[in-house]
């Protein structure tokens, strides 16, 4: 009997088995009665129902019977008690009935239950609820009589609905499961030439009541752990006890089942994949060795200019296009083949590995002829691009030779000497290329006959050599008439170049000899501290003053090479005329300054020789130090040499240039000074040692 069938009697609690146990570990169970009369048709088929569930080990121990009469007659409890006789009469331990508060007829009720208790064969005893706990421990008493054992009955009779609903799928399941295997078995030869159907799938998703087993599991394990939701801790009903077991091995089993179906499954499937799987494979290598085949034998000419390999390059792609399609196939085949390879199917392998190797080499041979013919392509579509670049840099190359060189400037005509050099080099660099990609495109087709199929290809293969050595003859005469006339404009250029180049380094000789001028006005400007570091200045002015000499010098032989070119081309120059007036102009400003740099170093060492001389403290020789004439010179001199650095440097044009900055010549006036103020006193002290003596 299940529980969904009697449901509505189920839900009415005309009885129940609380988890409750008796001292002698007997399950309890509870009869309700209320004011309302018991329907005992509702009230046996409850009975019968609650005592399927326990086990046969638990049913031994007996039960104890509680029939609560506080809300009932004593005629329905006489009527349930005599009923227990007739539902479990050797289940039955103890009945206890209790008692409401208005007592019943004592000596009715005790003749009753004496008189009939050899006939029953169990005990009744009659019990108000405050003394149920004589019998029976409160901790396993209900809270209607006092205990504290909770009991929920909806939730019980949600729980053996879901348990009773996965036992009855979980059992159809596996019986369905089992059949499918068992008939897998017994029949693969014949499954191996039908498909799958629905015949082969289960009425229910295993998945789902595997999912439904272990929720319901996990419920039942958890509340032996767990309290009510009062949070007092209770053991769980003998029922949950023995459905856990049951649950656990249904799900066993249905585990164990449905990994053999799924294995049924994969074989079955794999085999209809390996079906399907020849059957592309044919398709594939048909094709290829068929209509593929075909569009390569009769594609084998690499056309006689860029236009005619680009449209059979064009007409090449549109092959691979189509052939592209079917080695897509061949890919995804070859994935699905080597899945099924790693399955690692005895039965199956040699077979995968034939179709396997047989798809290989059709589709490695197709590519091979495709990749063959489209370098072939290739390479003659580069070789008449090399030779089509060649003709036009020879083009380019006569047109400028053809027309007449200007002399405009030296940088004009060395650029345009250096862009014919280019053009020529770039000519040589391109004849070069174009013979490596001829001798590049001879090789591939000498080795087209190995991928002719057959096909007599030497007649076709004649006109394409003929055509690759005609075009690269052709450009090697031409690139010789070039070079001959590149020769003879050379030369000229050259002699152009050189005339130009002597003016340049002229106008740079007098901007060098300019910048000397400059740094000789504004750098070389100390006298010196002492005489002796004044000679070295002098001497560094001299070497100074021959490298500048030496820039007049070149500027001027290049002047003169100037006009023999001028001759020997028979054109003017444009710049040698202003040039050699302004290095003339240049030179003798330098001169002027250079001679009034050397007079000041020269008074300067006279300065500080005669200076030192007097300052130095020589006892031997004190006339000489007496003299005043010395003294005088040096004052003399002193303020020459203070006048003439205020003067500034005059031109030959008329034109002033000072040495250095009003901030340097002070400087250089102030050390002077002071080292005239030094004589002064020493002249003082000479005339008048007394002073001296007194001041110490």
């Amino acid at each position: 009997m299940e529980a969904s069938v009697i449901l509505p009697i189920l839900k009415k609690k005309l009885a129940f088995l609380s988890g409750g146990k008796d001292r002698r570990s007997g399950l309890i169970l509870t009869i309700p009665l209320c004011l309302e009369q018991t329907n005992m048709d509702e009230l046996s088929v409850t009975l019968d129902y609650l005592l399927s569930i326990p086990s046969e080990k638990c049913k031994a121990r007996g039960f104890t019977v509680i029939v609560d009469g506080r809300k009932s007659q004593w005629n329905v409890v006489k009527t349930v008690v005599l009923m227990l006789q007739n539902v479990v009469p050797a289940e039955v331990s103890l009945v206890c009935v209790v008692k409401p508060d208005e007592f019943w007829d004592k000596k009715v009720t005790h003749f009753c239950f004496w008189k009939e208790k050899d006939r029953l064969g169990f005990e009744v005893i009659l019990v108000s609820a405050n003394k149920l706990t004589r019998y029976i421990e409160p901790c396993q008493l209900t809270e209607d009589f006092g205990g504290s054992l909770t009991y929920d009955h909806m939730d019980w009779l949600n729980k053996r609905l879901v348990f009773e609903k996965f036992t009855k799928e979980s059992t159809s399941l596996l019986d369905e499961l089992a059949l499918i295997n068992n008939g897998s078995d017994k029949g693969n030869e014949q499954e191996k030439e039908r498909s799958v159907d629905l015949n082969f799938l289960p009425s229910v998703d295993p998945e789902t009541v595997l999912q439904t087993g272990h929720e319901l599991l996990s419920e039942l394990q958890q509340r032996r752990f767990n309290g009510s939701d009062g949070g007092v801790s209770w053991s769980p009903m003998d029922d949950e006890l023995l459905a856990q077991p049951q649950v656990m091995k249904l799900l066993d089993s249905l585990r164990e089942q449905y990994t053999r179906y799924q294995e049924v499954c994969r074989q079955r499937s794999k085999r209809t994949q390996l079906e399907e799987i020849q059957q592309k494979v044919m398709q594939v290598v048909n094709w290829l060795e068929g209509p593929g085949s075909e569009q390569l034998r009769a594609q084998w000419g690499i056309g006689d200019s860029i236009r005619a390999s680009q449209a059979l390059q064009q007409k090449h792609e549109e092959i691979e296009s189509q052939h592209s399609e079917w080695f897509a196939v061949y890919v995804e085949l070859n994935q699905q083949i080597a899945a099924l390879l790693n399955a690692g199917d005895e039965e199956d392998l040699v077979e995968l590995k034939s179709l396997q190797q047989q798809l290989s080499d059709v589709c490695y041979r197709q590519a091979s002829q495709l990749e063959f013919r489209q370098n072939l392509l290739q390479a003659a579509l580069e070789f008449h691009g090399v030779a089509q670049d060649l003709s036009q840099q020879l083009d380019g190359l006569l047109g400028m030779l053809c027309v007449d060189v200007a002399p405009a400037d030296g940088a004009s005509i060395q650029q345009t000497l250096k862009l014919l050099e280019e053009k020529l080099k770039s000519v040589d660099v391109g004849l070069q290329g174009l013979r490596e990609k001829g001798q590049g495109l001879l090789d591939q087709i000498s080795n087209q006959a190995s991928w002719a199929y057959g096909k007599d290809v030497t007649i076709e293969n004649k006109e394409n050599v003929d055509h690759i050595q005609g075009v690269m003859e052709d450009m090697q005469l031409r690139k010789q008439r070039c070079e001959d006339m590149v020769d003879v404009r050379r030369l000229k250029m050259l002699q152009m170049v050189q005339l130009f180049k002597c003016e340049e380094d002229a106008s740079q000789a007098v901007e060098w000899l300019s910048e000397l001028l400059d740094a000789l006005l504004k750098t070389h400007i100390r006298l010196g501290d002492d005489a002796q570091e004044t000679k070295v200045l002098l001497e560094k002015h001299r070497k100074f003053v021959d490298v500048a000499q030496s820039t007049y010098d070149y500027g001027r032989q290049l002047l003169q090479a100037t006009v023999v070119l001028c001759q020997s081309l028979r054109c003017t120059s444009r710049s040698s005329g202003d040039t050699l007036p302004r290095l003339n102009r240049v030179w003798k400003q330098f001169t002027v300054a250079s001679e009034e740099r050397v007079h000041r170093l020269e008074m300067s060492i006279a300065f500080h020789s005669n200076a030192e001389k007097i300052l130095q403290d020589c006892p031997e020789e004190p006339e000489a130090i007496n003299d005043e004439e010395q003294f005088e010179e040096v004052e003399a001199v002193g303020k020459s040499l203070l006048d003439r650095l205020t003067v500034p440097v005059v031109y030959p044009d008329g034109t002033e240039q000072y040495f250095g900055s009003p901030s340097d010549m002070a400087s250089t006036a102030e050390h002077i000074r002071d080292r005239m103020k030094l004589v002064s006193l020493k002249r003082q002290q000479l005339r008048h040692p007394e002073l001296v003596t007194t001041e110490s």
